[in-house]
C-alpha cells in the first residue's frame, strides 16, 4: 500500500480547525486514517483556540470511502483489525457527531461510501458543483456501515435514500442540494472558506447545529415507512433473488425508523461484521480487484512502454460487430471510417450506428447536441484509399478463414507501416488469418461481445508474434472506450468462447437424455446467469452456433458433443430469435414462450445419436443440472489456464463474468469452482465420464490439482514448482 494515510490538523486565526484526509490517490478511508482522524478531532475540541471544524480531502477528492483492501482482513476475522461497528458508534458517531464544537464537511470530488458516511455525521455540508455522492456497498456485497442506513433516511427522505443505496449511483451536487443532502454549493475556490464561515454561523447561531441522526422530519409516519420497506423488499427480491444484503440493508433501515438511530446503529453494525465475512462479499471483492488487475500483463506492461496516440480508426464491416465497435469507439471520441463492399450495405451500417446512438438519447442518456457530434465523427467508404493515414483498423466481417486472409493482405497494402491490424474474430486463430502477410507482430486480435458498444468486455489476443506496443496500445483504447480489457494467448476461440464451448453442448446432451430443454434454462437463470444455454443460442442465432461449433469439433474432436438438434431445426427454417422461431417462438416483441414442436427435433436428434432417453437422469436435482452445464465449462477453464492462454485465473473469472453475465456475486468461473474444491469436481466429472463418455472427462490440470487438493486458481508457476 506504500506510504500510510493521514489526517492533518490546522488551526486558522479565525479559530476554525481545518482537518485534511490525505490517503492518495480518493482518500480512503483506511483504520490508520480513522485513528489519525479521532485523534485529530480530540486535540480539536480540546484546545481552547479551536471555535469549530472543518473537515475535507486532499487534491480535490473528500473520500471514495472505506479502503476495500483492508476487507481481505476483515473477512478472514484478524485480531488486530478493530471492527466497522466500533469505528461507526466510537469514532463517527460518539467523536464527531456528538462534538461540542460544530463541524462542516467540504466536499470536492468524491463523497463515496464510508466517505459520505462521515460526511453526513458533521453538522452541515458545503459541497462544489461536480461533487458525486453515493452509498455504492452494496456492489461488494456489504452495507453502509459507517451509519449510512441510518443517517441517509434521516437526510433525503426513505424513497431516495431506498433508491440510492439499493441501486449504488451516485448524485451530482445539485441534485444532492435539492434533497437536502447538502446545505450549500460553492465553487472548489471558494469551498473551504465557505465551509468556515458555515461552521462559524452555527457557533455564531446564525445557522442550525443538526445532528442528522435525530433529524425526524423527513421521515414518513410508522404505518406509511412499513410499506414503503415493504414495497422495496420485494423489488429487491424480485432483482436479486439470490442475494441476501440488500435485504439485510433494508432490515437495518427500517429498525432505525422502528426503534430509533441508536437501535439502527447497533443492528447495522452486526449486519455488517456478518457481512464482510459473506461469501458474496469474498465474491465481489475478489471480482472489484480482479477487474483493476486484468490491465498488468507480465512481459508487457512492465517493459515502461507508453501508449502511442491513435488518431483515426477504419472498421471493416458494418454488420451487427462492426456498427457496434463503431459506436463504442466514437462514444470514446475516436474518428472512424466505416468500409462496406456496397452503398446498400453501407448505409444500412451507418443506419445501425445511428440507431444505437438514438436509443441513448430516447433514454435521456445522451443529448441531441451530443449526438451531432458524436455521429459526425463517423464516416462511410467502398474504398481503400482513405486507409492512408489510419492508426488502427479492426476487421468484422463474417468467420470466413479465406476472406479474412485477402482483407488482411489487403491491409498491408493500403495502411501505413505502424497501423495495428486488429480482426474482432470469436474463433478463427489469428496466425490462420495473418498467413498472407509479412506484418504480424502487429496483427492482434481485438474480440468485442455483442452488442459490442455494450457489453463490458474486451478480449485482446496477441499471438507469439504480437508486439508487447500493440498489446500496450490496444489496452489504452480499451481504457478509453470504456471496456475492461482482458490480454489471452492465441487459440480456437480464445478465453471465453472456449471456455464456453462445453455451455451449450451439455446441455444438448442432458436433452437428448431426457431432460427437459426449458428446464435447464429455467434452472441456470436461477443460478444466476442472464439466460439459459438456449436462450442464448436463439439471440446469437444458429448461423453463428454451428460456425463456430464447426472449429471446437475440427480442434478438439474428443471432447466436442456433436448433437444433430441444431442442423435439424436449422433445415427447417428455424435459426433463433431473426427467424421468431429456434428453441423458443418469439412474438413481435420478442417475448420467448416455449414450442410444443420441439419434441420431434428431439426425438429425430436422439435417433441420429443413437441415444435413449435415460430414467437416471431425467431425475436430476436442480443441483445436478448446475453442476453437468458448468463443470465441463470449468474443466475447460482448467485447460486454457494450463496452456497459459490466460495469465492468471482471475483474468477468466472477469472474462466469464463480463463476457457471458457469470454471476459476479459468485466470484467467477474458477474462483466459484475453488469454493466447491477441486477434488469435488474432478470426482463428478470422473463419474459422468464413465457414463456418458469422453465429453465430461476431466482434463490432466485439474486431475492434478484434485490429487493435491490444490486450488485451481493458484498460479501454474508455482504448481509446476512443486512438481
Amino acid at each position: 500500500m506504500g506510504s500510510k494515510g493521514r489526517t492533518t490538523l490546522e488551526v486558522g486565526a479565525d479559530g476554525v480547525a481545518i482537518i485534511t484526509i490525505i490517503n492518495p490517490p480518493v482518500n480512503s478511508l483506511s483504520f490508520d486514517v480513522l485513528y489519525s482522524l479521532k485523534d485529530n478531532y480530540e486535540q480539536a475540541l480540546r484546545r481552547d483556540d479551536v471555535k469549530a471544524i472543518v473537515l475535507t480531502g486532499a487534491n480535490g477528492k473528500f473520500s471514495g470511502g472505506f479502503d476495500i483492501s483492508a476487507f481481505g482482513g476483515l473477512s478472514k476475522g484478524k485480531v488486530e483489525q478493530p471492527k466497522p461497528g466500533y469505528v461507526s458508534i466510537e469514532i463517527i458517531s460518539g467523536t464527531m457527531e456528538a462534538a461540542k464544537k460544530p463541524s462542516v464537511a467540504a466536499i470536492d470530488g468524491l463523497a463515496l461510501g464510508g466517505g459520505l458516511e462521515v460526511a453526513m455525521a458533521c453538522h452541515a455540508r458545503v459541497s462544489t458543483p461536480t461533487a458525486q455522492l453515493g452509498l455504492p456497498e452494496l456492489q461488494l456485497g456489504v452495507l453502509p456501515g459507517f451509519g449510512g442506513t441510518q443517517r441517509l433516511p434521516r437526510l433525503v427522505g426513505l424513497t431516495k435514500s431506498l433508491e440510492m443505496i439499493l441501486t449504488s449511483k451516485p448524485i451530482k451536487a445539485e441534485e444532492a442540494h435539492a434533497l437536502g443532502l447538502v446545505d450549500t454549493v460553492v465553487s472548489p475556490a471558494e469551498l473551504v472558506n465557505a465551509a468556515r464561515q458555515w461552521a462559524l454561523d452555527i457557533v455564531q447561531r446564525r445557522r442550525p447545529w443538526v445532528l442528522s441522526l435525530y433529524k425526524t422530519d423527513k421521515i414518513e409516519p410508522l404505518g406509511e415507512a412499513r410499506e414503503i420497506f415493504k414495497f422495496a423488499r420485494a423489488q429487491a427480491r424480485k432483482q436479486a433473488p439470490n442475494l441476501t444484503h440488500p435485504i439485510v440493508c433494508i432490515d437495518c433501515m427500517e429498525e432505525g425508523i422502528v426503534s430509533g438511530p441508536r437501535a439502527g446503529l447497533l443492528k447495522e453494525a452486526e449486519a455488517s461484521e456478518q457481512l464482510i465475512r459473506s461469501d458474496t462479499s469474498k465474491s465481489l471483492i475478489h471480482i472489484f480487484f480482479s477487474q483493476r488487475g486484468t490491465s498488468k500483463v507480465p512481459g508487457v506492461t512492465d517493459l515502461g512502454l507508453v501508449p502511442r496516440r491513435v488518431k483515426k480508426v477504419a472498421i471493416l464491416g458494418g454488420g451487427l460487430m462492426g456498427s457496434g465497435i463503431a459506436t463504442a469507439l466514437i462514444l470514446g471520441n475516436y474518428p472512424v471510417i466505416l468500409k462496406e463492399v456496397n452503398e446498400k450495405f453501407l448505409e444500412a451500417g451507418i443506419g445501425r450506428v445511428k440507431a444505437n446512438l438514438q436509443s441513448s438519447v430516447k433514454k435521456g442518456k445522451m443529448t441531441p447536441e451530443k449526438f451531432d457530434k458524436t455521429i459526425s465523427l463517423l464516416r462511410g467508404t467502398l474504398e481503400y484509399e482513405s486507409f492512408k493515414d489510419v492508426d488502427m483498423v479492426i476487421e468484422a466481417v463474417i468467420e470466413n478463414v479465406s476472406l479474412k486472409q485477402q482483407i488482411f493482405a489487403d491491409l498491408e497494402k493500403y495502411c501505413p507501416p505502424h497501423c495495428i491490424l486488429a480482426s474482432n474474430t470469436s474463433t478463427i486463430d489469428l496466425n490462420l488469418i495473418g498467413e498472407r502477410t509479412k506484418s504480424q507482430d502487429r496483427i492482434v486480435g481485438a474480440h468485442f461481445f455483442s452488442p459490442a458498444h455494450v457489453m463490458p468486455l474486451l478480449e485482446i489476443v496477441r499471438t507469439k508474434r504480437t508486439s508487447p506496443q500493440v498489446i500496450v496500445d490496444l489496452l489504452d483504447i480499451g481504457r478509453k472506450i470504456r471496456k475492461t480489457p482482458v490480454v489471452v494467448g492465441n487459440c480456437t476461440g480464445f478465453a471465453v468462447n472456449r471456455m464456453f464451448f462445453p455451455y451449450t453442448q451439455a446441455g444438448l446432451l442432458l436433452v437428448e437424455r431426457g431432460v427437459d430443454l426449458y428446464l435447464i434454462d429455467r434452472v441456470i437463470t436461477k443460478f444466476g446467469m442472464p439466460m439459459g444455454p438456449f436462450r442464448l443460442a436463439d439471440l446469437v442465432g444458429f448461423g453463428v452456433a454451428i460456425a463456430t461449433g464447426m472449429q471446437f469439433v475440427e480442434n478438439f474432436p474428443e471432447r466436442t458433443y456433436k448433437s444433430m438438434l441444431i442442423p435439424l431445426m436449422q433445415e427447417d427454417k428455424r435459426a433463433g430469435e431473426s427467424t421468431r422461431k429456434g428453441f423458443y417462438l418469439y412474438d413481435d416483441k420478442r417475448k420467448a414462450k416455449p414450442d410444443p414442436e420441439l419434441k420431434k427435433y428431439i426425438e429425430k436428434a436422439r435417433d441420429i445419436a443413437g441415444v435413449a432417453v435415460d430414467p437416471k437422469v431425467m431425475k436430476l436435482s436442480e443441483k445436478d443440472i448446475v453442476e453437468m452445464i458448468f463443470f465441463p465449462v470449468v474443466n475447460e477453464a482448467c485447460r486454457v489456464f494450463a496452456e497459459g492462454i490466460a495469465v492468471k485465473a482471475a483474468d477468466l473469472d472477469i472474462a466469464s463474468v463480463m463476457g457471458m453475465g457469470f454471476p459476479p456475486y459468485r466470484g467467477g468461473i474458477m474462483f466459484w469452482a475453488d469454493s466447491l474444491g477441486s477434488k469435488y469436481i474432478y470426482s463428478r466429472l470422473e463419474e459422468w465420464s464413465k457414463l456418458y463418455g469422453e465429453f465430461f472427462k476431466p482434463c490432466a490440470f485439474l486431475a492434478e490439482r484434485a490429487a493435491k487438493g490444490a486450488p485451481l486458481s493458484a498460479p501454474v508457476e508455482q504448481a509446476k514448482s512443486k512438481l
